[in-house]
């Protein structure tokens, strides 16, 4: 089955190097990308992104070098890899360091699936019922404590704020028990009339957020 073992050495060294480029870990790499490839932002708010073109070129070359390195099963195995460096760190490498290393808000996972739901209250068009609800992790053998704080995945001076609003009754403070689930559910009423480009409802789904903990942050 093995033609060319440098070849496979090669591409497993090269993946290797791919991965730390973009490393999913302590924060999210892809929050502010608006063109990717596999772990790579190709291109993001302000333009393209170059070590995201270079991770894309070397982790086509690692490919190719898997398939000469190979005397058959050549779709099969470049399938199986794609997925196992997709999903390998979030699965597998993160969640152990985590649970056995991390402290803080570094042992605090999120699944990604979090939403924010804005409603119009009354006549007036500057006050909003915010709602957010998101699940968080504590991996820790800890209680960890933290301030949250919500971001908008694409906003430049003349966009349009929906999710950072319900940073207008912030800094909310969490705390999560060791090795526990915590749903968090808030309900804000939300006084924007100071806050410029604001949206007037809508809603957003998969949101980003930032834990704060003294001078440590991260990005999720």
């Amino acid at each position: 089955m093995v033609k060319n073992k440098g070849a496979l050495i090669g591409s497993a060294a090269i993946l290797c190097i791919c991965m730390s480029l973009f490393f999913p870990f302590p924060d999210n790499e892809m929050i502010h990308a608006r063109t990717t490839f596999m772990s790579f932002p190709i291109s993001d708010q302000n333009g393209y992104n170059l070590l995201g073109i270079i991770g894309s070129f070397l982790f086509i070359f690692a490919m190719i070098l898997l398939v000469r390195g190979l005397n058959k099963y050549h779709f099969r195995t470049v399938v199986i890899t794609v997925f196992v460096y997709a999903l390998f760190p979030p699965l597998l490498l993160i969640p152990v360091y985590q649970e056995t290393l991390a402290g803080g808000i570094a042992a605090i996972s999120y699944d990604g699936k979090g939403t924010c739901d804005f409603e119009n209250v009354g006549e007036d068009e500057n006050v909003l019922n915010g709602e957010c609800t998101l699940l968080l992790h504590n991996r820790s053998s800890e209680t960890v404590s933290f301030q949250i704080e919500f971001l908008d995945r694409f906003f430049t001076e003349n966009d349009t704020r929906l999710t950072s609003l319900m940073n207008v009754n912030g800094p909310y403070i969490i705390t999560i028990e060791a090795n526990s689930e915590k749903s968090i559910q808030l309900n804000e009423l939300l006084d924007l009339s100071d806050v410029p480009n604001h949206s007037f409802g809508g809603g957003s789904m998969n949101i980003n957020i930032k834990l704060i903990d003294g001078e440590a942050t991260r990005i999720l």
